[in-house]
């Protein structure tokens, strides 16, 4: 199957890109390497390098004519989206629609997009299930949502099969401190870089980790399974900041303390997500423990650093 992947030169993208060349799909990636790194793409996958919001996406479609769209291209940083609202909706709500329409014009037969739990603002009751009010507390939940609503127009409209994929916090090998605000990676780096790590609030604030590699697995089946859907994507699990901070000091051998600062603006302060939807319609579960998967992490971080 032709594939292209927004996106597919960062974080999870570049691990969607992985899978997809291992199954045998045709892959090809548009990342502008913004914030994503040219070396996290897959050799076996043809690269372009422009933005989802360039006129030469219709290009870049007419050749590689793909069949399914992955869409992970999007500005993710929350307190960015706070600061620069403007950029925010201009990379993820415009570049959005802006590849929309061309899977409209080429005939795309799927596109599973890449939301996120911020969506969902403060949570009435948790875990969290896919009929929560959505009410977010950031422009970057705003934006992510705005996508939503043009696929369920566009689904029903025009015939666009999509499924939308709401992940929790999403942490593996290739995240970076830089510009994707992964607490796992942040802290990580600062342990291995001696340096002390910052905990916004008392350390109780909770997040639903969840490996990139079941990630990985969900987007796979989305290829497939759910039509016109949005499915939560995380393990049911709250898990606090203190406890990412100790576990990850655990696994490195640091010996600091954490500094404590006021809550930042826009985040949530506790969430878990229900996934029964997605176990019950697309037959998928999270397999990795928050254990193996920091452990995992910090070993690929540790083996970067020799």
């Amino acid at each position: 199957m032709r594939v292209l992947v927004t996106g597919g030169a960062g974080f999870i993208g570049s691990h969607v890109v992985d899978a997809l060349i291992e199954q045998g799909h045709s892959v090809a990636v548009v990342d502008n390497l913004s914030t994503g790194l040219l070396s996290n793409v897959n050799s076996r996958a043809r690269f372009y390098k422009t933005s989802i919001l360039d006129a030469d996406l219709a290009r870049i479609f007419k050749e590689v004519k793909p069949e399914v769209v992955n869409h992970y291209a999007a500005q993710v940083v929350v307190t960015k989206s706070v600061e620069d609202p403007v950029f925010d909706a201009e990379q993820n709500i415009l570049g959005s629609l802006n590849l929309i329409l061309q899977c409209l014009s080429l005939g795309v037969k799927k596109l599973i997009y890449a939301s996120s739990v911020g969506v969902y603002g403060e949570p009435r009751y948790l875990p969290v299930n896919e009929e929560h009010p959505i009410n977010p507390i950031s422009q970057y939940g705003v934006s992510k949502h705005t996508v939503e609503h043009y696929l369920q127009l566009y689904g029903g409209e025009r015939g666009l099969d999509y499924v939308v994929l709401r992940y929790a916090n999403v942490y593996g090998a290739r995240q970076t401190p830089k510009g994707e605000s992964g607490v796992v990676a942040i802290f990580a780096q600062q342990m291995l870089n001696g340096q002390r790590p910052t905990i916004f609030g008392q350390g109780d604030k909770t997040r639903d980790y969840i490996h990139v590699s079941d990630v990985v697995a969900a987007n796979l089946l989305a290829m497939e399974k759910g039509r016109n859907a949005v499915y939560n994507i995380g393990t049911g699990v709250e898990t606090t900041d203190q406890k990412i901070f100790d576990t990850l000091a655990g696994l490195l051998g640091y010996k600091g303390t954490p500094d404590y600062a006021p809550v930042r603006k826009g985040e949530i302060f506790k969430i878990s997500l229900d996934c029964s939807k997605a176990q019950r319609e697309m037959g998928w579960q999270p397999r990795i423990s928050l254990k193996e998967g920091l452990a995992r992490t910090v070993a690929s971080y540790q083996k970067l650093a020799r």
